[in-house]
């Protein structure tokens, strides 16, 4: 039997539509609704899907389907990776940043006060399904914050998909299919290169983590009132900002990050209201901090990054203050 955690602002504007959608999964089984905001990306939502499970039946023969976005699949997939000790699940992702990151690589992850995904797995879905169609009524706001993945897979190994983001978004932001296609299909490739030689992310698949050691304390900071796209946008010119003053990339590259940035209008600035120091404390609890050094992913150039842990967090508070942090 089959079980469809949907998002429910996704079954609203999809849900009736879904049996034409030539999916290859059967639409049959039971539909379940779930609010998939950040916010919602605790314990509580999975102990209430489990329950719903448990009263409707579902056993070890079951599956789950997750249609939504990144919290969706977050959720759901935690979900499944320890229902009954661990039942099938199947991905539909409908995001433009669900499409090119959540559905590579199987990562599931809760929130805890303390941090993000703090508590997770590693559950491969047994398909993904990705049509870009989805991305048709998925508002400009949204949009945004998939192209923000999209960029940091095109700074981390991917220079030909970096110039056409600069030479093409107009396209993509009029939903071009052409143009999705191939964003879509460039930063999965990458990701899934990554992600097959390092699965359980102990080496290479760290450079995925490009923008999120700042992007994670931004959206905690904030109570996830800035949207994770936009955090990563942050954090990814904070790097890039780092590595510059290390002397590691040259400013022109530095330039090109803020400029295609700009035109994508991701905030490159740090507002004055969050304090330099809040960030450090809340990269201090992140599960990729090394000891007392700082694990960061720099990039030296478009299409390459490095990996250091030898950056100290006074060293760092600096460029915090630069980018505008108080």
């Amino acid at each position: 039997s089959a079980y469809w955690i949907w998002d429910e602002a996704v079954w609203s504007l999809w849900g009736r539509k879904a049996l034409d959608l030539g999916w290859p999964v059967q639409m049959d089984g039971q539909v379940i609704l779930f609010t998939a905001s950040e916010p919602d990306k605790r314990l509580a939502s999975v102990e209430f899907l489990a329950r719903r499970l448990v009263n409707a039946g579902a056993n070890r023969d079951s599956a789950i389907i997750a249609v939504g976005g990144g919290v969706t699949w977050d959720v759901a997939g935690f979900l499944a990776s320890i229902y009954m000790r661990g039942i099938p699940c199947f991905q539909v992702p409908t995001t433009l940043l669900a499409q090119v990151d959540s559905s590579i690589g199987g990562k599931t992850g809760v929130d805890l006060p303390e941090g993000k995904n703090l508590l997770g797995t590693f559950q491969q879905p047994k398909q993904v399904y990705i049509d870009p169609g989805f991305i048709t009524t998925l508002p400009d706001e949204e949009l945004r914050q998939g192209m923000s993945e999209v960029i940091k897979s095109a700074m981390i190994g991917d220079e030909v998909l970096w110039k056409f983001v600069e030479n093409s978004s107009d396209a993509i932001k009029k939903r071009k299919p052409d143009a999705l296609l191939r964003v879509i299909s460039a930063s999965c490739l990458l990701k899934s290169r990554i992600v097959q030689a390092d699965e359980k992310e102990s080496g290479r698949r760290r450079v995925l983590n490009l923008g999120h050691t700042v992007g994670h304390a931004l959206e905690k900071i904030t109570g996830f009132r800035l949207k994770h796209g936009d955090c990563v946008a942050t954090g990814m010119v904070a790097a890039a900002t780092l590595s510059h003053r290390l002397g590691k990339m040259q400013a022109e590259d530095l330039e090109r990050l803020e400029s295609v940035c700009g035109i994508w209008g991701m905030p490159v600035r740090i507002p004055a209201s969050i304090e330099s120091q809040a960030i450090v404390d809340a990269i201090h609890t992140d599960k990729k901090r090394i000891g007392e050094k700082l694990h960061f992913i720099m990039p030296v150039r478009i299409g390459e990054v490095i990996e250091s842990t030898g950056i100290n967090y006074g060293e760092f508070s600096k460029i915090l203050k630069s980018l505008g942090a108080g």
